[in-house]
């Protein structure tokens, strides 16, 4: 690999839910751009994930596990991938979990729950790295919302309210910090190919790609060349954004 295609070369990157899914495929692109990563995840195989990630792409990596909901833990993570790594330069907000269902039937916990992990994770893991951002006025944060943060969906009022949350975040942030050189952006991908609709069966895999104008489901990898642009130079007049990568579904 060239010089030239490792434009993260001598950044940190800590990627929050990267010990699978879209959070793997994000950490492992910002690695093969030369970025040393720390993975932040409450999953146990988050330790296997860094050391494949380390194997993969020849750059140091560190494996944290913690709750992102909890301060204490965001501020230990921060300091472990710090001591581990060096300053960190990149956060991605990908820590995410789900409990569906209709409003009617939603406990109280079941939304505290999606809005404690999503969104107060974010800005918990936000606040952790600002400081040290802000003091060596450089620093990047991407932030994954979603398609339904803009569009809804029934069943998930919960985690449409997370990921809309997300975006007000991310603007506001970006509003604050700017003149740190610190740039706050967000990334809100569509369906994403994952374990779960992979297993859908084919009409209802069907009529989901037929609401996508593009008409067919985006990838992990997708969503990670996003990341990877806007946490990187050639983004860098760009902050308060929101890159939509769904096909086209939230048009």
């Amino acid at each position: 690999m060239s010089e030239n295609s490792r434009p993260l070369e001598d950044r940190v990157a800590i990627v929050t839910g990267g010990a699978r899914g879209i959070g793997q495929a994000i950490a492992l692109r910002l690695a093969t751009e030369g970025a040393k990563v720390g993975i932040v995840d409450w999953a146990d195989n988050g330790a296997q994930t860094a050391k494949e990630l380390q194997k993969a792409s020849g750059q140091a990596t560190t494996f944290f596990k913690a709750d992102v909901s909890k301060e204490a833990d965001a501020k230990e993570a921060v300091a472990a991938v710090e001591s581990a790594l060096g300053p960190v330069n990149i956060l991605v907000n990908n820590a995410g979990i789900t409990r569906d269902g209709l409003i009617l039937t939603m406990s109280e916990e079941d939304w505290d729950a999606v809005l404690a992990v999503n969104l107060k994770g974010a800005f918990l893991m936000s606040k952790a790295v600002m400081r040290g951002m802000v003091k060596r006025r450089n620093g990047s944060i991407v932030s994954i919302s979603s398609v339904v943060a803009r569009r809804g969906n029934a069943g998930q009022v919960n985690y449409s309210a997370a990921k809309a949350g997300m975006i007000g975040l991310t603007k506001s942030l970006a509003r604050e910090v700017a003149s740190r050189n610190v740039r706050v952006n967000a990334v809100a991908p569509g369906y994403i190919e994952t374990e779960m609709t992979a297993a859908l069966p084919e009409p209802a895999r069907k009529a989901l790609i037929d609401q996508i104008p593009l008409g067919r489901i985006g990838t992990p990898e997708g969503v990670a060349d996003a990341v990877a642009f806007l946490a990187g130079d050639s983004a860098s007049f760009i902050t308060g954004a929101v890159l939509a990568v769904d096909g086209g579904l939230g048009i």
